[in-house]
């Protein structure tokens, strides 16, 4: 028995590699935008949920310690920035003299730095840059209304707008675009 290949079967043919090629065009052309929608949303998900967990955290850190709990923007990690620009970064403080910056750098217990994307996280009207819970729990917006904060990405595009809001009486919640506040 010989079992050199023929020369019929030592490689592809042209029709073979043209139609091989086809077909990776069209599932690149389907797969990519899906891929870039997944990868977009996941982030944004990611950082809604990153302040959604640190206010969380901070309500429940008033609770437990029974003082007040400052969420602040933050670019240095230390003071409070003068602008409500959320995704330049925010940090969690114990705030006992009801201060509008820490006190030191220990009362410091969270912080999140810049976001390293091109997303803009911003209240959706007006100046909000803190928030702070009192030992039951309850929120001081500075405002009688629900306040709510926009993310948005680079392109505004609504598919992966996400907004948190923030209630008087210390409730969070996200949402997607077109739903309740969140425009």
């Amino acid at each position: 028995m010989d079992h050199r290949l023929s020369k019929a079967s030592a490689g592809f043919t042209l029709t073979e590699m043209v139609i091989a090629m086809s077909i990776v065009a069209i599932l690149m052309t389907i797969g990519v935008p899906s891929f870039k929608y997944v990868t977009t949303s996941n982030r944004i998900s990611t950082e809604v949920n990153g302040l959604l967990g640190d206010m969380q955290f901070a309500r429940s850190e008033a609770i437990k310690e029974g003082l007040p709990v400052t969420v602040c923007t933050s670019t240095d990690g230390l003071t409070c920035a003068p602008n409500s620009d959320w995704h330049g970064g925010w940090i969690v403080y114990l705030n006992w003299n009801s201060a509008n910056d820490p006190q030191n750098a220990a009362a410091v217990i969270r912080w999140q730095t810049a976001f390293s994307s091109t997303d803009t996280f911003e209240p959706s009207s007006g100046n909000f840059q803190a928030i702070t819970f009192n030992r039951e729990g309850y929120a001081s917006t500075q405002n009688p209304q629900t306040v709510t904060l926009l993310l948005h990405d680079l392109t505004s595009n609504v598919a992966w707008t996400r907004c948190l809001a923030i209630t008087t009486v210390g409730m969070l919640t996200t949402q997607r675009a077109g739903t309740g506040n969140c425009s």
